[in-house]
């Protein structure tokens, strides 16, 4: 089979077959299908090779470990993963990346999922349905309207393709975050269903780290100023993640994904916001965030003290946090505590059902 026919078959199967070339480009082998031409117009007419980073933090950052595969010269292929990238009009496209060596030569595969993709997403809706007509006939506690039902889903389908992460230290640490930021909102006045959605939403503020190559994401040593410059675009990976959506809940998770590293005197990123420019439910998450951080190890640092961990914030008070919420998080600090006796394993099982304890008990 000739490369000719080759081209022809990858092409009916909507897949683009593209070379890596010296430079960091791509040439295309084949015809390049329509769905291609929305992201790439250039592809057509241009001669020299395709810069594919330029329009994708995803394929920009699975070309970094795909680079490691082809200097490898690895068997088999390295798969990225199911991302979703919007084409100028709005609409979006489910695809994935493979990356494979074949006769010397650095391959790599972009396949539009399709049918395939939305055949998965509607099994996982019917398999969200049946687990609430379930619950609905054994506690009788699911009479939710339609719009209530179909958030739960949407919820429910992009935590399952969040679970693809490979973020070791996220399990109990996103049970927490969400716990956190739950207590903080109530202490602030919150209505009900608004510190409900935060819970849930505040445990989606690093769904982006999907997006970000291993060896950065599982270093044990202090990233170097460009490891760090790849890992500031989880914000923004999470962010594209999540919107696009009309739910409040969503929209919720989407301001908290970006701006759960801004900084109340603007030294944060990815956009230098200040004071009140950043969302509220941001700034609460950033609390919870830092404070879990600084007292419990991760794979990069040992834990520290909670007295050396409340020193570090109160520096960060007027400059890190927002003043308001840095105080009410002292106020409830003993809630804190709870949270952390009760959720202190590293469990990698997340559980969205709020959980029986007391939270607002006097210590």
């Amino acid at each position: 089979m000739n490369e000719r026919m080759l081209a022809d078959l990858f092409n009916h199967l909507e897949t683009v077959v593209m070379e890596r070339l010296d430079d960091g480009s791509f040439r295309l082998v084949g015809c390049v299908p329509n769905w291609f031409k929305r992201f790439y117009p250039e592809a057509v007419s241009r001669k020299e090779g395709l810069r594919l980073q330029d329009n994708s933090p995803f394929l920009e950052n699975f070309c970094i470990d795909a680079e490691s595969f082809w200097v490898g010269k690895g068997a088999g292929r390295l798969k990225s993963g199911t991302f979703i990238e919007m084409d100028p009009l709005g609409d979006e496209y489910a695809m994935e990346a493979s990356a494979l060596c074949s006769r010397e030569k650095k391959i790599l595969l972009i396949e539009l999922l399709g049918t395939a993709y939305e055949d998965r997403k509607a099994v996982l809706q019917k398999a969200r349905e049946n687990v609430l007509f379930r619950e609905y006939l054994e506690e009788e506690v699911c009479r939710r309207t339609a719009k209530i039902r179909l958030r739960e889903e949407e919820i429910a389908l992009r935590l399952v393709w969040a679970t693809e992460s490979r973020d070791k230290d996220t399990g109990a640490h996103i049970r927490r975050i969400g716990l956190y930021s739950e207590a903080l909102a109530k202490a602030l006045g919150w209505e009900p269903q608004q510190a409900d959605d935060i819970r849930i939403a505040a445990s989606m503020h690093d769904i982006g780290k999907i997006g970000i190559p291993d060896k950065i994401l599982s270093k044990a040593g202090k990233l170097t100023s460009e490891e760090f410059e790849i890992m500031k675009k989880h914000t923004e990976i999470g962010a594209k993640i999540l919107e696009g959506s009309d739910i409040p809940l969503l929209q919720m998770a989407k301001e908290i994904a970006l701006g759960h590293h801004e900084k109340w005197d603007g030294s944060g990123y990815p956009r230098g916001l200040t004071g009140k420019a950043i969302p509220e439910s941001a700034r609460i998450v950033a609390i919870g965030d830092v404070y879990d951080a600084l007292v419990h190890s991760r794979i990069y640092k040992p834990a520290k003290p909670e007295a050396n961990a409340l020193v570090t914030m109160t520096h960060g008070n007027g400059k890190h946090f927002d003043p308001k919420i840095f105080e009410c998080f002292l106020r409830i600090l003993p809630t804190f505590r709870i949270i952390r006796q009760e959720f202190h394993g590293t469990e990698t099982m997340l559980y969205l059902e709020r959980p029986q304890m007391t939270l607002f008990r006097r210590p």
